[in-house]
């Protein structure tokens, strides 16, 4: 069975750990022999960094659709809000809510790096931290959300948030109509990650 080849055309076995996946085994080895971190120490920041995901941004979304006092609180103090949901977004310097509205959709890019407000959201896809997202989100947002299925009217305003490493967005998006009488978990169903970075619109559905 043929193996994948990096960059330089040589062969690797799947399992194989990289050159930079060794060196960190090794720092974390000798780290545990030095007793500077324990195997806990080592636990818990898995669990944590587990427990950052896009599920947090759709837990603050549902309650903020169901919950119009709580939705004030989002916008006006994010991070207090999120601490009444029990989720840290205090790792995040700056933090604001941008409520999409029918005739206004917010996007998010960072056109330097890939600031991104990982406690809400985890890890960032990859299309968001590359050049190609990067660059095309500024010039033409529009494209962008219609490779993502999001077509929009001509009199609805596009406004592109660019992050820095002192300031985080969220894209508060709008409730799907026909959800009025839904439960707010399944509500959180309907809010994927796009959505909140900008680049679609909340589902309409819950996926199967």
């Amino acid at each position: 069975m043929n193996t994948p080849s990096d960059e330089h055309g040589h062969d690797h076995p799947k399992n194989e750990l990289s050159h930079y996946a060794k060196r960190i085994y090794a720092i974390r080895d000798l780290l545990l022999e030095k007793g500077v971190i324990s195997e806990k120490d080592i636990q818990c920041q898995i669990d944590y960094q587990e427990a950052r995901s896009p599920a947090n941004g759709a837990k603050l979304v549902a309650r903020a659709w169901v919950d119009p006092a709580f939705k004030a609180r989002f916008i006006a103090d994010p991070k207090a809000a999120c601490a009444e949901m029990g989720i840290d977004a205090t790792a995040i310097n700056e933090f604001v809510v941008l409520e999409n509205k029918e005739n206004l959709r917010h996007m998010v890019v960072c056109t330097l790096c890939s600031c991104y407000p990982r406690p809400i959201l985890g890890r960032p896809p990859d299309w968001y931290k590359s050049f190609n997202y990067r660059q095309r989100s500024v010039v033409d947002p529009r494209g962008v959300m219609r490779e993502f299925g999001l077509h929009l009217p001509e009199d609805v305003e596009v406004r592109v948030h660019d992050s820095t490493a002192d300031i985080r967005y969220l894209v508060l998006p709008l409730r799907p109509k026909g959800t009025e009488d839904w439960s707010e978990a399944d509500l959180a169903k309907l809010v994927t990650r796009d959505s909140m970075i900008g680049v679609m619109d909340a589902l309409d559905s819950i996926p199967e």
